[in-house]
């Protein structure tokens, strides 16, 4: 019986480690995106404190992406800015960033920080069902391996964000 269970664990292991790499790419394609749509947004001149502040992507919650975000961030330049990464615990906080993330670990708590959020130019990004209806600008959905986005035109209107046509056709865009 131990022996079966030891072989049974033995087989499952490199499942789990897939698993976990598949986890890992995932979010190495979405932390590509979220630096992406630093160059494909545009945000009004009142979403920074001046003309050096950096454009702030920033995790609210848990965040899955690790030091690989931090990193492909570092010496990334987009109109005049650097772009840089920083961890946030509350939507007073997020209300100073230009990007924020909301994962799926947070879900309970998104509802609440995008009606904080709401009307100011905030890109919010989730990765749940019913983000966009509740207010979110863009989300992440997973279709098979593929990483897909989902962008409410009209979340990014009442924020004030001009998104780039270029990113509006390879997104799914929903007007609400």
């Amino acid at each position: 019986m131990l022996a079966r269970l030891m072989i049974v664990v033995l087989i499952a292991i490199p499942d789990l480690a897939g698993g976990a790499d598949l986890v890992a790419e995932e979010y190495q394609v979405k932390g590509a995106f979220l630096l992406n749509f630093t160059k494909f947004v545009d945000w009004p001149p009142q979403a920074f404190q001046g003309p050096g502040e950096p454009i702030a992507i920033c995790i609210l919650g848990r965040n899955p992406f690790g030091l690989g975000l931090d990193r492909a961030a570092q010496g990334v330049v987009v109109a005049n800015r650097t772009v840089s990464v920083r961890q946030v615990s509350d939507e007073q906080q997020a209300g100073q960033c230009q990007i924020v993330f909301m994962g799926a670990s947070e879900r309970k708590h998104w509802r609440a920080w995008l009606e904080a959020l709401r009307g100011r130019s905030v890109v919010t990004v989730g990765e749940s069902d019913g983000f966009l209806a509740n207010g979110g600008v863009v989300n992440f959905k997973l279709e098979g391996d593929r990483v897909r986005i989902e962008i409410s035109t009209a979340a990014a209107d009442l924020a004030g964000l001009h998104i780039s046509a270029k990113l509006l056709n390879l997104a799914q865009s929903e007007r609400r």
